[in-house]
């Protein structure tokens, strides 16, 4: 039996060299860490972003190839935004919209479907434009939740779009082979969209990860893009969805 090749940090670099890499949502957060690696990897980037001076600083950070506005709402832009890239791309890192929470009581139905909207049928979306974009052997990965794993009040449209979102990316996985997808089921995450929705909790919220997660640390956006990165680069792994959560699945309440 032949022996499995064991891909090295330093290969698993290199094989990211000269590569396009599109990370839609890529001006902060999750995003633009993935971009960052993936540029510190040697990859080409091109990313997206809704708020212009956020974009705007992240490719000047990251020196980017092209930025572009996007709002994964807007069919129309997306299609077009697929359509004018150069040529073939490597990869697509779909990181956007942050989740929706309301108490059943209170939902507002008409923001309930347009967050559907964009992370269900807009999963979708990417997909198509990515069966034509994508070259054979490449990847889509996309960032969702983990709201789906407890019942709580306020989760009900999170856990819509965090169960949907594996089962959308394995059908993916087999309708657009050989270019690979797969999911990243993140947790909380230290980012700036965590800070703007918890507000004047945020420091209590950290201190309670970091005394109860058996890693016994908050996750940030590098252990996200770690393996955004590395589901890039490994060619074996397609249909797959992966917990980022630091064990908080674990913890029983």
């Amino acid at each position: 039996m032949p022996e499995a090749t064991v891909l090295t940090s330093q290969q698993s670099e290199e094989s990211l060299a000269g590569q396009a890499v599109v990370v839609i949502g890529g001006s902060s957060g999750i995003g633009l860490e993935t971009a960052r690696q993936a540029r510190s990897a040697g990859a080409r980037l091109i990313i997206t972003g809704r708020n212009r001076e956020r974009l705007d600083r992240a490719a000047e950070q990251i020196a980017v190839l092209s930025a572009a506005m996007l709002d994964l709402s807007d069919p129309a832009g997306l299609e077009q935004f697929f359509t004018n890239l150069p040529a073939q791309v490597d990869h697509v890192l779909v990181s956007g919209g942050g989740p929706f929470y309301s108490p059943i009581a209170d939902l507002d139905f008409d923001r309930a479907l347009r967050v559907l909207d964009e992370h269900l049928l807009g999963s979708l979306r990417i997909a198509r434009a990515c069966a034509t974009r994508v070259r054979p052997g490449g990847s889509l990965t996309f960032i969702t939740g983990t709201h789906a794993r407890r019942p709580g009040v306020g989760l009900s449209i999170a856990a819509i779009a965090a169960a949907a979102l594996p089962v959308i990316t394995a059908n993916v996985a087999v309708e657009l082979a050989p270019i690979r997808a797969n999911a990243i089921a993140a947790g909380f995450v230290d980012t700036p969209l965590s800070a703007r929705i918890l507000g004047d909790e945020l420091d209590n919220r950290r201190e309670e990860l970091r005394a109860t997660l058996p890693i016994r640390r908050v996750v940030g956006p590098a252990d996200i893009a770690a393996l955004a990165i590395h589901l890039m680069v490994n060619t074996a792994v397609t249909g797959a969805t992966y917990d980022v959560d630091g064990g908080q699945q674990l913890i029983p309440g």
